[in-house]
């Protein structure tokens, strides 16, 4: 057989032209196409997460022990469930 590439002779087995690397017959399986990530968006959600935990501390810090609004515990944990939640579907995609 010949190589179809450089016409060189080679053996009617062979997987690649031992002269060029090309290939003799066609790949029975193809990779699989790279999943392009959004990092521009990743990194715009996660600025935004840390600005509002920022915000949160800087709140927190300012009101006495013992006397945290509700609301805002009930928001600081939002966020973090919120946080974990996208980070748990951004892997799953």
């Amino acid at each position: 057989m010949k190589c179809r590439n450089c016409g060189t002779e080679i053996a009617d087995k062979a997987l690649i032209c031992y002269r060029c690397g090309t290939a003799t017959a066609e790949a029975k399986f193809k990779a699989p196409g790279e999943r392009r990530r959004s990092s521009l968006t990743g990194l715009i959600t996660s600025v935004l997460v840390l600005i509002l935990l920022v915000i949160l501390a800087l709140y927190l810090g300012r009101v006495p022990s013992g006397e945290t609004p509700r609301l805002v515990t009930w928001a600081a944990v939002a966020i973090a469930v919120l946080v974990v939640a996208l980070r748990a579907y951004v892997r799953r995609r």
